[in-house]
């Protein structure tokens, strides 16, 4: 009994201030139909029935609303026993004082009924009673005044009551908590299940994070020798090479508090918002230290201060960025309160919010070696039907360049590719498709292309596949094809080394084997093409790299052009106007150079090239061992070279 009565109470409807504004609207509208009926009711008649009734002396008055152009009929006392008009005494809900009419009618125009009117009661012996007036509904009136007032009240009433309920989506919707952080608060009540085994690699930055871990966790194994915690530590590197990913990790596994926002998140179009959201932020997690706030692309108002090419349109992000250096570092300094954050475009921060003190620990995610990308690989095929047998560490040597992100992209797909062809499992050949769609784009087979334009791209890449085989420091090749893929209409692929340091012999091989391409047009055909843009944009940038930036051109000298510390709206040209001439006459000279020593390795190999480009043209795709049959083996073999794919269209 007890239930069924607490389930009858939970079932009986709540009280809703909206029950009072209908009651309200109800009593209102009904007031003005029951009230309308003083004046609206009234049986409805025609014009040549009324001046029957008014030549029979049946009429007594006659009220003319002019306003609405309707007659209002009232009868003789006589009238009203008759036949004819006895169901024409009006009926009401609510008793009146004043008599109401018998009839009613539109007349149409004013001017034509008054006259035919005035001519008819002319003949009669007793005139009826002829009154003109205008009608009007104060209530109806009153209503059309207020009714914009109650809208607007209406919609403002909703508003805010969204705003600050539930569907406002929490403290940031709220209109009057707009300054409130928008930081999600990750804690035991919320499960991460992201832990540090599920970051493979990044041995050196792992390592940072997971003592910051550390000290909060036991924080007396620190502090009795005096150490002090950090107080953030900043993730550095380009994209996807696992620095948010090291982020969810330490929510993971620190078990206290974790704010994570980015920096976009206290960028508003409002005055001071970004300010107050920084205040609030780190009140929150003052509250519950020792806790962690995450800021994903701190760039977004980590901006160096005063370098904006438009005077004041900054103002509010440096207001937002005083503001957090304040609360990072400031007067009152805050305890037991970590910052992490993570950007791949730290050229650009601020110097104050650099230095220690704010961000302690400057943590650099680089992209990962062969040893990791194998344990990389490991983490990401975890999920996938693979092939017994896959070799995990070819093909970590064949994805150096790859980031975290990239590998994963990889894993998933050559499982697509696997699934699309029907197999049961992901083998090696789905692995290396990936790669090459990820790289080089997807196959293109139905494109159009004309057999000269065929050929020429098959000599073209073939001349890119000759020079690179002659040459010492030249990449090793992997494959050859002339099926478009992507923008490009072919492509030779190569695995280059991974060197930590470039020299100048090897920078030249590079550039010669770029230009092979061209160099096989005008050594074939004797004309040249457009389809050299790519190695053209490759081998300039390389050149320009060596006589500006590395100082390894004679001319120019042991000198560096490169800033890092330049701003991006500041440019200004380091050199004189004859310095860039002789830069421009030095870039020109390599290019030139490298390229008439590829038209001369090819014109002593040309019936070589020319047998390649003919199997290139029959097969569509080769590999090495296609050179190694033409070419012979070739001279400069390496130890197990570490290497990287990459592409020369």
């Amino acid at each position: 009994m007890a239930n069924n009565k607490k389930k009858t109470k939970e079932n009986k409807p709540k009280f809703s201030p909206y029950w009072i504004y209908g009651i309200i609207i109800a009593l209102f509208l009904g007031f003005q139909i029951f009230s309308g009926a003083n004046y609206q009711d009234g049986n409805i008649t025609t014009p040549s029935d009324f001046f029957k009734y008014l030549k029979d002396g049946d009429v007594a008055r006659v009220d003319i609303v002019k306003n609405t152009q309707v007659a209002k009929v009232y009868l003789t006392k006589e009238a009203e026993d008759k036949e004819i008009h006895k169901n024409s005494k009006p009926e009401t809900f609510i008793p009146s004082a004043t008599k109401l009419p018998n009839y009613k009618f539109e007349f149409g125009d004013l001017q034509n009924f008054e006259d035919e009117l005035n001519a008819t009661t002319a003949t009669l012996a007793t005139k009826p009673i002829v009154k003109f007036n205008t009608e009007r509904n104060d209530w109806t009136n009153l209503l059309m005044g207020i009714l914009p007032f109650i809208l607007l009240i209406g919609v403002w009433v909703f508003i805010m009551r969204r705003m600050s309920g539930g569907a406002g989506g929490g403290a940031g919707g709220q209109i009057f908590n707009i300054g409130k952080s928008k930081a999600k608060l990750f804690d035991q009540n919320t499960e991460v299940k992201t832990t540090f085994k599920d970051v493979a690699g990044l041995e050196g930055a792992k390592e940072e994070v997971q003592e910051i871990v550390d000290f909060l966790k036991f924080p007396e194994k620190y502090t009795t020798l005096g150490g002090k915690i950090p107080k953030g530590a900043l993730l550095v590197g380009p994209p996807g090479t696992g620095k948010t990913l090291l982020a969810k990790a330490v929510a993971g596994e620190a078990k206290v508090p974790f704010f994570s926002l980015s920096g976009s998140d206290f960028v508003e179009m409002f005055v001071g918002v970004g300010a107050s959201r920084v205040r609030d932020l780190f009140k929150q997690a003052k509250e519950k230290s020792p806790s962690i706030i995450f800021i994903d692309e701190i760039d977004a108002i980590g901006r160096a201060r005063g370098k904006n090419a438009m005077s004041g349109s900054n103002d509010e992000r440096e207001n937002t960025l005083n503001q957090l250096l304040t609360e990072m570092d400031g007067f009152g300094t805050n305890t037991n309160v970590i910052v992490i954050a993570a950007t791949n475009r730290a050229d650009i921060l601020d110097k104050a919010l650099m230095r220690a003190g704010r961000f302690d620990r400057q943590i650099f995610v680089d992209l990962p070696d062969v040893r990791e990308r194998k344990e990389i690989f490991e983490v990401h095929l975890r999920p996938l039907k693979k092939e017994v047998q896959l070799d995990l560490d070819f093909l970590s040597k064949q994805t150096p360049g790859f980031s975290g992100a990239d590998i994963a992209n990889v894993c998933n797909e050559a499982a697509l590719i696997a699934a699309r062809n029907g197999k049961k499992a992901v083998d090696k050949q789905d692995f290396l498709d990936a790669v090459d769609r990820i790289i080089g784009g997807l196959e293109k087979k139905n494109k159009i292309i004309t057999p000269s334009e065929k050929r020429a791209v098959a000599f073209h890449e073939a001349g890119h596949a000759t020079v690179s085989w002659m040459l010492e420091h030249a990449a090793p090749l992997v494959k050859v094809t002339i099926v478009p893929r992507g923008r490009s209409l072919g492509a030779a692929w190569y695995l280059p080394e991974e060197r930590l340091i470039v020299r100048p012999e090897q920078m030249l091989d590079e550039m010669c084997a770029a230009l092979g391409g061209r160099a096989a047009e005008k050594v074939i055909f004797n004309q040249i093409s457009t389809g050299a843009l790519s190695d053209l944009e490759k081998v300039t940038k390389q050149a320009r790299a060596m006589v500006t930036i590395y100082g390894l051109s004679d001319k120019i000298g042991n000198l560096t052009y490169y800033d890092s510390g330049q701003s991006e709206y500041g440019f200004t040209k380091p050199y004189s106007e004859e310095t860039a001439e002789l830069i421009d006459k030095e870039i020109s000279a390599i290019i030139e150079k490298q390229y008439q020593r590829a038209i001369e390795l090819l014109e002593n190999n040309k019936d070589k090239l020319t047998e390649l480009a003919e199997v290139l043209l029959e097969k569509e795709v080769i590999f090495k061992d296609n050179l190694e049959k033409i070419f012979g083996e070739r001279a400069f073999i390496k130890e197990e070279p570490i290497t990287r794919p990459d592409i020369i269209s």
